[in-house]
């Protein structure tokens, strides 16, 4: 079993209707946008992680249930090395993907980047 120390930093939701969803997480749960592309996602910030509504369509990789969960490792390649490359749906400078069991995404991201 590899170590890769992950750590959870955040979950990212896909929408067909992306202001409905912001709507929701705005006024029925009370949370503040941290950041923002309108049409394309809202990002609401906290100090145990994140949640990201994203529009549909605008992902880099597929998602069998359009959900993905980021986690930050200290050493992406260790990490993509000790994984292994073949279990890589996607990798770019400073994240890569993987998929779960049911094709969930789970995006590895540098420690550090932005």
């Amino acid at each position: 079993m590899p170590d890769i120390a992950a750590r959870f930093v955040g979950v990212e939701l896909y929408f067909d209707d992306l202001e409905r969803a912001k709507r929701f997480y705005v006024e029925t749960l009370g949370m503040r946008v941290s950041d923002e592309q309108v049409g394309h996602y809202a990002k609401f910030g906290g100090d145990a992680g994140f949640v990201c509504l994203e529009r549909k369509g605008s992902e880099q990789y597929p998602s069998s249930d359009k959900a993905v969960v980021f986690f930050e490792v200290p050493d992406l390649g260790a990490a993509i090395a000790s994984i292994g490359k073949d279990n890589v749906v996607r990798s770019e400078p400073g994240w890569a993907v993987l998929h779960d069991p049911e094709d969930h995404n789970v995006l590895l991201v540098q420690a550090g980047s932005t």
